[in-house]
């Protein structure tokens, strides 16, 4: 763990180690959609495993300010970061969850009547469709455009080409 640590920078490691609890979070979120269809309790068991996980998050992070780092610059190390460094960042998330969300809407949602009704001409499906569509594309863009700024910004941080 220390490795890690000295390795991420103490955010990094926060951000990387938080895993531990969203995966069960979002497969129960993603779950509980489902559930009353098929009338399983199995989507409580991901909540369950997700809460001990985020328990289990917050003691490690408790101790993550007693372990030693050594000083050099670090990508996602927030203290560290510049302000286009951060914004930049921000920005990358905020499409990452765009793109997260999309993704799980459409893996829980019936496709089929949208199908049909496109398949059939109608106008607001359709609009429907390319709007999603469009969602997707912005998403994707905007996630890379961000990363590739942010890794510009973090390079005219630490002077490396």
């Amino acid at each position: 763990m220390n490795a890690m640590v000295d390795r991420f920078g103490r955010t990094g490691f926060a951000a990387l180690s938080s895993l531990i609890w969203a995966v069960p979070m979002a497969a129960w979120a993603g779950s509980a959609d489902l559930s009353p269809v098929d009338k399983t309790a199995y989507p409580w068991i991901a909540l369950g495993i997700g809460l001990v996980m985020l328990a289990v998050w917050i003691v490690l992070l408790t101790r993550l300010g007693r372990i030693p780092v050594s000083t050099r610059q670090r990508r996602f190390d927030i203290g560290q970061m510049s302000l286009p460094e951060r914004i930049w960042i921000l920005a990358g998330a905020a499409f990452a969850t765009g793109l997260i969300a999309w993704l799980n809407a459409a893996a829980t949602v019936d496709w089929g009547p949208l199908g049909t009704a496109v398949g059939a001409g109608k106008a607001g499906p359709m609009v429907l469709a390319v709007a999603l569509a469009a969602f997707l594309l912005v998403m994707l863009i905007g996630a890379w455009f961000s990363w590739r700024k942010a890794t510009a910004a973090f390079r005219t941080r630490t002077g490396t080409p």
